[in-house]
């Protein structure tokens, strides 16, 4: 690290042109030829994409999208004159829109049961000729402009579906801007210079902007969701202010201690640099890690914030040294500046209310791994309750079109009205068309089903379709039930003996079946984020028992903040009060992301602690010595890290989107409980108590293990060396 730094120093005007170059370069090129975001994901082998396939083979007009356009009136009926005359001139310019395929109107002999029992609400299916992944939102925007435009004279029209829901998609407002303030109050009561705040800001948002025009040109090559440049930013901010942070933590802390400029540059990247690729690697190759789940709307996910973090890393090392040149003593405030004049170097020392917490610690470590595992098991007892699936448009803000027809159906037909099925049938002779047909009039009375129809169909079809309304919401966990009841019992008991096959299908059932992918594949994914941890610090501290602890404690760690997650969002505690929606399921692919993470950001805290610990080690052979040192000289910097990490991460809460919001609550829940509790408390006490037991490793193992320097120990926290004494 030491020649880049110092290149990177000496050339620094060259770093920082060529880093706006390439930020106006991709913005130019982005700008030029646009992006591809696609949220298409397919899940083989799952019988929702069987049902697809075969509509989209056999019967193409029913495989596209289908969304509804919902009419209600406050006084008399939908189906008075003036009321039937406005909605049904709208439905024909509606129905004439490009890619619509057909319009069921509630006013059409197909359509009379499209009307509710009072005679207030109607809904028209409108069915494009394609499916979300292949429509263009501008296509989707015209249909509900032609719908509410026929708004008026007591009548309410709203637009609900999943193509719809998608126009809500959009990357989050300036909320995230809330995060940078915050994080830039932090930086500055942490470092008392405004030079000092800026810098890591600075490079951040360089980094961020450079990253997310590539994930952008990327979309042309892969196939990346419109959630994937929102994950990236809340990820990007977060981690990159904090990189930065350590190293002009360290930067400084040099300059106190009397070096040149450049000196105290070089040492900073040599040593926290060092730290920050190992923690940006990891993160990276926990992100990569969603690859082996084989779903790729995860794969984009992950590639978009690997090349965010990746960005940020790279920035890190290069264009901060060369911004620290330009900056010269500047990081200092004006009263160590003025301190540094007059009474010469000198050195930090960990002295303070970190020195005594870490005292503290070490004085009481049983009472306090006791209370820190009361805390976790307080915060991870509502995790056993977790269930995945996929949030409705019930818990869309109560402001847009969607959540306003979705309640309006509810209110109107029942809530199952939102997410119909599609059973689709391959039938051979007319044995299998009346087992179908039976099927059909055997599902009105199954408990949960509010209504099945056997659609039309020429006689000599190969495919029969049933369009199935169950009694509850889409994202009720009764729904997944009644999906699980019918293909186990009904449907094979209904089949027996033909040579007919029934596939639950529908949106509904795609997202079922994306959730029970997912979770069959967790453990398998935790297993290997896990493992890839314990190695990593294996190889980098020589021990078996603290990459055990660290496995341990991320677990715990992850556990928690699940937990805080299953609270808010599941259980509905402060959702609504946050414009986030009733209770509900948490999103199916969130564990994953999370872990992967999680995984990562906490590799980083613990890197950074105990790397000065470990080091201490090497020098003392004082177990109590070097926990004590390594905690009291690096629980400052990490728990500001934390500090602003957390703000980053809750402003994404207030953006809209039920989605980033669990992202938010879960990562800044997880960091808050990592920094303030895991790093603070638990791994130092558990190490006190561990004692010199924690530094073993079997010489023929040591032997065999390649050897990897986080920071070099000839050079680490020299000038934060504690007195023989401690």
């Amino acid at each position: 690290m030491a020649p880049l730094a110092l290149w990177c120093y000496r050339h620094r005007l060259v770093v920082v042109l060529a880093w706006v170059v390439v930020l106006v370069g991709l913005g130019a090129t982005t700008a030029a030829v646009g992006t591809a975001y696609n949220d298409e994901f397919t899940l083989p082998g799952t019988e929702s994409t069987k049902a697809l396939d075969l509509l989209t083979a056999n019967l193409p007009a029913q495989a596209g999208e289908a969304d509804t356009i919902v009419l209600h009136v406050r006084s008399g009926t939908v189906t008075d004159a003036s009321v039937r005359e406005r909605a049904t001139s709208m439905l024909r310019e509606v129905a004439a829109s490009p890619h619509v395929a057909a319009v069921t109107s509630p006013f059409d002999d197909a359509g009379t049961a499209q009307v509710s029992k009072d005679g207030t609400t109607a809904y028209a299916s409108v069915a494009f000729d394609q499916q979300v992944p292949d429509l263009s939102l501008d296509d989707v925007r015209r249909v509900v402009d032609l719908a509410q435009g026929a708004r008026g004279e007591g009548l309410e029209v709203e637009v609900g579906g999943n193509a719809v829901q998608q126009l809500n998609q959009q990357p989050t407002s300036s909320t995230e801007l809330f995060g940078v303030l915050a994080a830039a109050v932090v930086l500055f009561f942490a470092f008392g210079s405004l030079f000092a705040m800026v810098l890591p800001l600075l490079t951040a948002i360089v980094a961020l902007g450079v990253g997310i025009q590539v994930v952008g040109l990327s979309t042309h090559l892969f196939t990346i969701g419109t959630i994937a440049p929102t994950l990236a930013a809340l990820i990007g901010l977060g981690v990159g202010i904090d990189y930065a942070l350590f190293i002009v933590t360290r930067h400084r802390s040099g300059l106190k201690e009397g070096m040149a400029v450049e000196d105290s540059v070089v040492r900073a990247l040599n040593t926290s640099g060092r730290a920050v690729l190992f923690a940006g690697a990891t993160v990276c190759i926990a992100l990569l890690g969603l690859l082996v789940l084989g779903v790729s709307f995860l794969n984009g996910m992950g590639v978009g914030a690997a090349v965010a973090v990746l960005f940020t890393v790279l920035a890190t090392v290069t264009l901060l040294p060369a911004l620290l040149g330009f900056f010269g003593t500047k990081v200092l405030s004006r009263r160590e500046r003025r301190r540094l004049a007059a009474e010469g170097p000198h050195p930090e020392g960990s002295t303070g209310f970190w020195r005594r917490w870490a005292e503290r610690v070490q004085a009481h470590p049983l009472p306090l791994v006791a209370a820190a595992l009361v805390v976790i098991a307080l915060l991870v007892a509502p995790f056993f309750s977790l269930r995945l699936g996929s949030s409705d448009a019930g818990n869309d803000p109560a402001s847009t079109t969607t959540r306003k027809a979705y309640d309006l159906l509810a209110d109107g037909f029942g809530p199952g009205f939102n997410g119909p099925f599609q059973l689709v049938a391959t039938v051979q002779d007319d044995a299998d068309r009346t087992a179908v047909e039976e099927l059909a009039t055997r599902l009105t009375s199954e408990p949960g089903v509010a209504a099945a129809t056997l659609l039309p169909s020429a006689p000599t079809a190969e495919v029969e379709v049933i369009s199935l309304v169950p009694t509850t919401s889409p994202q009720d966990e009764a729904t997944s039930t009644l999906i699980s009841h019918l293909r186990h019992d009904v449907v094979p008991e209904a089949v027996q003996g033909t040579t007919a096959h029934v596939y639950v299908g529908g949106l509904t059932a795609i997202f079922d079946d994306f959730a029970d992918v997912l979770t069959g594949k967790l453990p398998a994914f935790i297993g290997l984020i896990v493992g890839l941890g314990f190695l990593l610090l294996l190889v980098a501290f020589r021990s078996l028992l603290v990459p055990a602890t660290a496995a341990v404690m991320n677990l715990l760690g992850a556990a928690a903040s699940f937990g805080v997650v299953v609270a808010v969002f599941q259980w509905g505690w402060a959702a609504d009060t946050l414009g986030l929606g009733g209770k509900g399921p948490v999103e199916a692919f969130l564990p994953v992301i999370m872990l992967s993470l999680l995984f990562g950001l906490s590799m980083d805290y613990q890197v950074f602690l105990v790397s000065r610990m470990h080091e201490e080690w090497v020098h003392t052979r004082d177990n109590a010595r070097a926990v004590t040192v390594g905690q009291a000289t690096t629980g400052r910097v990490i728990t500001a890290a934390a500090t602003i990490m957390i703000c980053v991460f809750v402003s994404f809460v207030f953006g809209g989107q039920r989605v980033i919001a669990e992202f938010g609550i879960g990562l800044a829940s997880a960091v808050l409980i990592d920094a303030f509790v895991i790093r603070t408390v638990l791994v130092p006490a558990v190490m006190h108590l561990f004692g010199r037991s924690n530094w073993y490793l079997p010489s023929w193992l040591d032997t065999r293990l390649p050897h990897l320097s986080v920071e070099p120990v000839d050079e680490s926290f020299e000038g934060e060396r504690e007195p023989v004494g401690v």
